[in-house]
């Protein structure tokens, strides 16, 4: 049996998720996923009733389920309560694992929820310490928190030049914009549990999904990359073709995306699985209601790399599981 681990914020670890789950019992999986989230539902809970972002890791555990992924998704974290008091805005999943924090513990939550769902595979935090994503921009300003960066008002032509995450006792909006200036930034570790399933992994996927606030979020925590750069297994970065139009101010090219990734891990990716799908004009259109513009592919730039050109695109637009898992069936060799 293969060990397989992906690491993704909410969306992204579903899609990859949904495309390995089937190919269990041949496979042990395991997702970890980040912890900083800090907008919508998940961001006023914490700031509410101070507990952890609940909402990627619902969609994660929700991926994991045997039954229907999109009939939990729709029960458990799409549908948004309404007149319904302080409870609006909120999923039914959200609250349950809050609750389930101030009740018991966070992770007695994600289990009990795992149980609920009959989930095939572990999730996991990548920290249990509360944190904050912190970036600087190319211009020098600092913006706080995943939710401005994942959703900016500043001038989307600055690009972020970094990120760090801190914990959440030791920052805040002020003191943001000299924690990069700190000497020992107080970064929160790696949670113990996610540590071990990353050294026992043969095959580790990142993404797809967003480059700063879901990917190289999840790998910030103290002796995160520590891990991947001693782990013998196979580090495929899982790219799509896309970046969200309006979102984080990341790189456009998808050689850049590679190159950062990998600069932020401290080794190179094994293979590098990209969408070669030819939009049509009904795609182009769908993605850009729906916020995503199609990447510069410049795989020239890439010239050293192994990159795996394959078609696993949905229908009318956005990335298939279905198709994808045939392509990682290939990867990981089963």
């Amino acid at each position: 049996m293969k060990n397989i681990v992906t690491i993704a914020g909410g969306n992204g670890s579903a899609i990859s998720i949904t495309a390995l789950k089937r190919f269990i019992p041949d496979i042990s999986l395991s997702a970890i996923v980040c912890m900083s989230d800090s907008g919508s539902s998940s961001g006023r809970l914490r700031k509410e009733l101070g507990v952890y972002p609940p909402g990627d890791i619902l969609r994660a555990v929700l991926a994991m389920s045997f039954y229907d992924y999109n009939l939990l998704k729709d029960i458990f974290n799409k549908t948004r309560f309404e007149n319904a008091g302080k409870l609006d805005k909120h999923s039914l999943g959200n609250i349950f694992l809050s609750l389930s924090e101030k009740y018991s513990s966070f992770m007695d939550g994600v289990e009990a929820l795992k149980q609920a769902v009959n989930a095939v595979g572990e999730v996991y935090p990548t920290t249990l310490e509360k944190n904050n994503l912190v970036a600087e921009l190319e211009n020098g300003d600092i913006i706080f928190g995943e939710g401005s960066i994942c959703e900016p008002s500043y001038d989307r032509n600055i690009k972020i030049k970094k990120v760090w995450l801190e914990k959440e006792s030791t920052v805040t909006a002020e003191s943001a914009v000299m924690a990069d200036k700190k000497e020992n930034k107080e970064v929160p570790e790696i949670y113990l549990e996610t540590k071990k399933v990353l050294e026992k992994a043969d095959y580790i996927f990142l993404g797809p999904g967003d480059l700063y606030t879901s990917i190289i979020a999840t790998i910030l925590p103290e002796g995160f990359k520590k891990v991947l750069q001693k782990t013998s297994a196979k580090l495929v970065y899982i790219f799509g073709n896309a970046i969200h139009s309006d979102g984080e101010t990341g790189p456009t090219n998808f050689s850049e995306a590679v190159l950062i990734l990998e600069k932020y891990i401290g080794r190179k990716f094994d293979l590098v699985v990209y969408d070669n799908h030819v939009l049509n004009n009904e795609e182009l259109i769908n993605y850009k209601e729906r916020g995503w513009e199609p990447v510069n592919y410049d795989k020239e730039n890439l010239s050293e790399h192994n990159i795996l050109e394959c078609d696993y695109e949905r229908f009318g637009g956005g990335l298939c599981s279905d198709k994808l898992s045939v392509f990682l069936k290939e990867i990981i060799g089963l």
